[in-house]
């Protein structure tokens, strides 16, 4: 995709949702990076039904340490590998505290030393709680860097460093958010809705969905 089409394709975006927000429900950076870790391998939605009790009742390090891994299974035992984020969650809550004085991080390699984080969950943190204009790959935005053209690669790393070459500086705040909701909503994995696609001129996709 040429850079002109590049910087329409995100103007567009931005026109159609100018402040894009992701779905998962937080008030802290700390609620936040606790959701992010339990929304690998399983929808938003599902870890918002588990959140919701778990926040009110727990909103802190503090008081999720106290908890216990064992009662923190009991809140989220609906999500998928639940026992796993489970221990991740109370460790990483421990961490926090022993470390950094229960605040998030706002440093990449800081927060990758936490368990059940990685470079996608970093960015995520980094992006929405601090406003940096990192972009996290998910399986969506893989599926759309590749689909339409935008940035191909093979693997995740390598469409999170061509989307940072290509993307417009003006958009890369947001293109996390935008390409999100774009591959959530319309440019779904087995039959992308092309005919209502506002992009679809700039898809470089051979095998287009028909009305």
């Amino acid at each position: 995709m040429s850079p002109k089409k590049v910087r329409e394709f995100f103007a567009r975006l931005a026109a159609a949702n100018p402040e894009p927000k992701g779905e998962l429900e937080y008030a802290t950076p700390y609620q936040l990076l606790v959701a992010v870790v339990l929304s690998a391998q399983a929808t938003d939605k599902g870890v918002n039904r588990a959140t919701r009790p778990l926040f009110r009742a727990h909103p802190t390090p503090q008081a999720m340490v106290a908890l216990g891994e064992e009662d923190i299974a009991d809140y989220i035992q609906t999500i998928g590998l639940y026992r796993t984020k489970a221990r991740n969650v109370a460790r990483l809550s421990q961490l926090l505290l022993e470390r950094h004085g229960g605040e998030v991080p706002e440093d990449r390699a800081a927060l990758e030393a936490l368990p059940g984080v990685g470079r996608k969950t970093a960015n995520v943190v980094l992006n929405i709680a601090f406003g940096q204009p990192t972009i996290a790959v998910d399986t969506h935005i893989f599926r759309v860097g590749n689909r339409t053209g935008l940035a191909a690669g093979k693997d995740v790393e390598a469409v999170e460093q061509k989307l940072l070459k290509v993307v417009p500086a003006e958009f890369r705040l947001h293109a996390h958010h935008w390409l999100i909701l774009h591959g959530r909503y319309l440019c779904k994995a087995r039959r992308p809705e092309c005919p209502h696609c506002p992009l679809i001129d700039l898809c470089t996709f051979k095998e287009k969905t028909g009305v």
